[in-house]
């Protein structure tokens, strides 16, 4: 079976995430919305590693890091630990079914989210609500319709 995807369709996928992401919303949307950029990075991850991995992660958090980070280089570092890891374990992640992905989805957002909130606490910067901890739950339920649509015309 071949994974192989265009680049333009992973940069232009991952700025549609990244728009979703920093995209305006009221403050009970917000609370909720899961982080579009960790999914389309997490999904090219597993689905072409060697296209996107690492290299994806960093540009994409160094990108989420200009438009929203406290410290310039905190999502870049989070993003391309997140990647690697996945890009590591892509073809176990890539074996299981939609549900089992979640389940995997939903730890790895929360070691994003519990990395991010360790930074900002160690370089002194506000922490956000708890209630953050929501979009991790909120990201793992739609991981399996973003998965779906990201896939849609793969080359398989």
């Amino acid at each position: 079976m071949s994974w192989e995807v265009s680049r333009g369709r992973i940069l232009f996928s991952t700025l549609i995430a990244l728009v979703l992401t920093v995209l305006p919303l009221p403050e009970l949307a917000d609370l909720i919305r899961p982080s579009f950029l960790v999914l389309t990075v997490l999904y090219w991850s597993v689905a072409a590693p060697r296209a996107a991995g690492v290299g994806l992660g960093w540009f994409a958090g160094l990108l989420l890091d200009v438009f929203q980070g406290p410290v310039l280089g905190q999502h870049a570092l989070v993003l391309s630990l997140v990647s690697l890891i996945t890009a590591l374990e892509h073809q176990r992640i890539r074996s299981k079914p939609l549900f089992q992905q979640s389940l995997i989805v939903l730890v790895v957002l929360a070691f994003y989210q519990g990395v991010v909130l360790a930074i900002d606490g160690w370089t002194g910067h506000p922490l956000p609500s708890p209630l953050q901890w929501i979009q991790c739950g909120t990201g793992a339920l739609i991981w399996a319709p973003a998965a779906t649509l990201l896939a849609q015309g793969r080359r398989a």
